[in-house]
């Protein structure tokens, strides 16, 4: 067997010996690389006739998985899969697994932080001080009391949940599925558009699919109060770019802190976000602690071990 990854996964040479010694022990060639690659040529050369792959979020598209004459196995270390064409894995009968569970916490931190950085105009005064002056015009508001909408109550908005609650937050829900765990938590369940309407703070927590493309949009944003914030550490696609910054200039909404967006950072410089007023905008980073890539890494492998054995894990398809 032959397992190539494809890109690196952000640990030490050490834990990647440790995590991969099982492979050679088993008579598995393994090759990793170092770097990433978005050339399609490159990405067939790499994978060339390996049976299983370990990829994070390099996009991996189904004009390369169609040129590969020998893949069974794609073990993604990362919790979203939309970057990878499964239609095109399902065509060749290639199975896929996610590294579902590993920046649970990461990624609620963050929105934590993006919030009261955001409520409490903490950049704004990292700025004002180093100009020698004061406060002024930049007192904020408490997170204890407030609304908080969780769009999406997989295992990182549960998680949010948890955290938020301990601020003293009022949480309301929405999703396909009402989940017991998220009501013991004290999540109330609404409609979406009854959320927006509500919630002074909104972060979204849901996977990117058909469904949830653009799911906040220039037909509901309005449904938004003038001081609500937005938070999104999800996909970029889940919400219309263009209404929010548009919502964001008109001071429909009071602001957004943003990690994800269309495309991976880096983004054009003309970005129409750069431009949009009361944004935090992070470089994808909400999954990235020194913690979750350890755990990233070692559910990935986990991954091909289990499939090595014929006992596929954190399956997709």
């Amino acid at each position: 067997m032959k397992i190539v990854m494809l890109e690196p996964l952000a640990i030490n040479n050490e834990t990647l010996e440790e995590l991969s010694k099982e492979l050679k022990e088993r008579g598995c060639e393994f090759v990793a690389y170092d770097s990433v690659t978005n050339d399609v040529n490159e990405l067939i050369t790499r994978i060339g006739d390996a049976d299983a792959i370990i990829i994070a979020n390099n996009p991996l598209p189904g004009k390369v998985i169609k040129a590969l004459p020998n893949l069974k196995f794609i073990s993604v270390a990362f919790t979203g899969v939309d970057h990878i064409d499964l239609d095109a894995c399902l065509e060749k009968n290639i199975k896929v697994s996610n590294a579902a569970g590993y920046s649970n916490v990461s990624v609620a931190e963050l929105v934590i932080g993006m919030i009261i950085c955001k409520l409490r105009n903490i950049l704004e005064c990292n700025t004002v001080i180093r100009e020698g002056k004061t406060k002024d015009g930049l007192v904020g508001f408490e997170l204890s009391g407030k609304t908080v909408g969780i769009v999406g109550t997989g295992a990182i908005g549960l998680k949010t949940a948890e955290l938020l609650r301990v601020f003293g937050c009022k949480l309301l829900g929405y999703d396909v599925v009402e989940k017991e765990e998220g009501k013991k938590i004290g999540i109330r369940y609404v409609s979406l558009n009854e959320l927006l309407e509500a919630s002074d703070i909104i972060t979204l927590h849901t996977p990117l699919n058909r469904e949830t493309r653009f799911l906040i949009n220039r037909n509901n944003i309005n449904l938004m109060k003038p001081s609500a914030l937005l938070i999104n550490c999800a996909r970029g696609e889940v919400i219309e770019i263009d209404a929010v910054a548009q919502a964001l200039n008109e001071e429909k909404i009071a602001g957004a802190a943003i990690d994800v967006f269309e495309i991976e950072p880096p983004l054009p410089v003309d970005h129409v976000l750069f431009s949009a007023k009361n944004t935090l905008l992070t470089p994808h980073v909400a999954f990235a602690t020194q913690e979750s890539m350890v755990k990233r890494a070692k559910i990935t492998f986990d991954n091909i071990y289990a499939w090595l054995d014929g006992n596929q894990i954190n399956k997709i398809i």
